[in-house]
């Protein structure tokens, strides 16, 4: 699978991220031994995206030595990776990527694609296939919450928590049946 892939139109509708500039902080994200692999999953997804260097072990007859760290972008975002061993470390949710989306097909795009050989979880989350936790979020939950009118704010609370994923139409649906958009 190629680093540079071509998306769905249905894919991000907001403007293209600003230039990717270089930060003292950077996510590292520990593999037992799936960088390489992981780095082309999250690669083909996200838009803006690109493998850096790979830091292999020395080549063997067999053929290239096996990578042991890395670093790589997502949609503008500089990522770093190592592949430590299995048995010392794995990931949980007390750390999750959230990924804002501007409507329903961006949800369903992010949700189908991270989900794919991971699993399921409540108010939009779930876990990749490595094991990283993601939270994949449509704008329009945020200003649903937020609504001045706190009947319609708690709807949409309470119909997201009933929630896998995030399905906009449902969110506005229990808003508007608590108090109606008036005018």
């Amino acid at each position: 699978m190629s680093a540079e892939n071509t998306y769905p139109t249905s894919k991000p509708t907001s403007s293209p991220p600003p230039a990717i500039r270089a930060t003292r902080i950077q996510p590292c994200l520990w593999f037992d031994d799936q960088l390489e692999e992981a780095a082309r999953f999250y690669t083909g997804i996200f838009p803006n995206s690109s493998i850096g260097h790979l830091a292999r072990q020395p080549a063997t007859e067999d053929g290239p030595g096996a990578v042991y760290a890395g670093e790589f972008v997502l949609d503008g975002m500089a990522f770093r990776g190592i592949n430590g061993g299995p048995q010392h470390f794995s990931f949980s949710e007390a750390i999750s990527f959230s990924i804002d989306c501007g409507d329903q097909s961006e949800v369903d795009y992010y949700w189908d694609s991270l989900v794919d050989g991971g699993e399921e979880s409540m108010c939009g989350w779930l876990k990749d296939r490595y094991g990283i936790s993601w939270q994949v979020v449509p704008t329009r939950l945020y200003e649903l919450v937020s609504d001045p009118d706190p009947a319609r704010a708690q709807a949409a609370m309470q119909a997201m928590l009933r929630m896998r994923r995030i399905v906009v139409a449902d969110l506005e649906e229990a808003a508007d049946a608590a108090a109606p958009v008036v005018g």
